[in-house]
């Protein structure tokens, strides 16, 4: 039998380009899906929701045609009213980054990605659940599948979601994180891993990893797997603008662990101390606010639709 399945759309992602080519997008996948319910987001968290209220009313498969930011907030939708076990997921990606796709092995191309959801089986995957401070200083929480990051890479995503993105998704990453790296300044950080203090300094970037890549391929934790209920956990502290610049290549790759000063492990907390506001945070690609945070994870707390692993 044909599960209810909800479509939410964000017009806005690609630079526009969603909204633009939809028409073409929905007949394929009524074509590859049947009877089919589209909501397009209006703006900022109402992925989240149409998603909560889709699940509610009965809905038992939700397909994201978007990126990044839009699968993370019908993530928390269900999440955070606890419905996480009421819903499978799928992915159409349509966003600039499209990193998650790439955890989940998700074809690039949109008839591949909509071949995948007809053919593939659902399977539980991790999240992380976040608590740290928003823009206006307040405690907030929120919930990622992905990445969630702190130093560089918060101003990184500022950049990108200030410009058009029309030169795709890892150009327009790379140009930001090269501009990134002259502008940013290594603020101290105390990061410790389940209780453990494994750094404290000048922090360029600290990432929690879910997933294997952020910032439009960057390979960041390239031995992340999205169901063994631990966090990967990369840092890298202040090193020479230059010398970051020389070896940004080898994120691309997985290889900058060959960097001595970069540091990795894992586990299922991660707290991050810095002076309050000085240390940007993004969860999925998303500026939300700043440190200090708590990462932890959540084992088994989703149904994706993906090729098996």
């Amino acid at each position: 039998m044909t599960p209810r399945t909800l479509v939410i759309v964000n017009p806005r992602s690609r630079a526009g380009a969603t909204g633009r080519r939809w028409a073409s997008v929905e007949r394929k996948l009524r074509n590859a899906l049947g009877s089919l319910e589209v909501e397009h987001t209006r703006g900022p968290r109402d992925a989240e929701r149409l998603a909560r209220e889709g699940v509610r009313a009965g809905v038992e498969r939700i397909v994201i045609a978007g990126g990044d930011g839009t699968l993370n907030e019908v993530a928390t939708g269900l999440l955070a009213a606890d419905l996480g076990d009421r819903a499978e997921l799928a992915i159409l990606p349509l966003g600039t980054g499209g990193d998650f796709r790439r955890a989940l092995g998700i074809p690039r191309d949109l008839d591949g990605a909509i071949a995948s959801i007809t053919a593939s089986s659902a399977r539980r995957i991790d999240a992380g659940r976040v608590r740290y401070l928003d823009h206006q200083g307040r405690e907030a929480t929120a919930w990622f599948l992905n990445v969630a990051s702190a130093g560089i890479s918060g101003l990184i995503v500022e950049l990108v979601t200030r410009t058009t993105r029309i030169a795709g998704g890892t150009l327009a990453f790379l140009i930001a994180t090269v501009w990134g790296i002259l502008r940013f300044r290594a603020e101290p950080v105390r990061l410790r891993i389940d209780g453990e203090c494994v750094h404290e300094g000048p922090l360029v970037l600290c990432a929690a990893a879910n997933g294997r890549c952020f910032g439009g391929g960057m390979a960041v934790a390239p031995d992340a797997r999205l169901d063994d209920g631990r966090l990967d956990v990369v840092w890298v502290p202040r090193l020479p603008k230059l010398r970051l610049l020389a070896r940004l290549g080898l994120i691309y790759r997985g290889r900058h662990f060959e960097v001595p000063e970069i540091g990795h492990g894992s586990g299922r907390v991660v707290e991050m101390e810095a002076a309050s506001g000085s240390v940007p945070l993004e969860i999925d690609g998303d500026p939300v606010g700043t440190l200090p945070v708590r990462i932890e994870i959540v084992p088994a707390a989703l149904s994706v639709l993906g090729p098996t692993p």
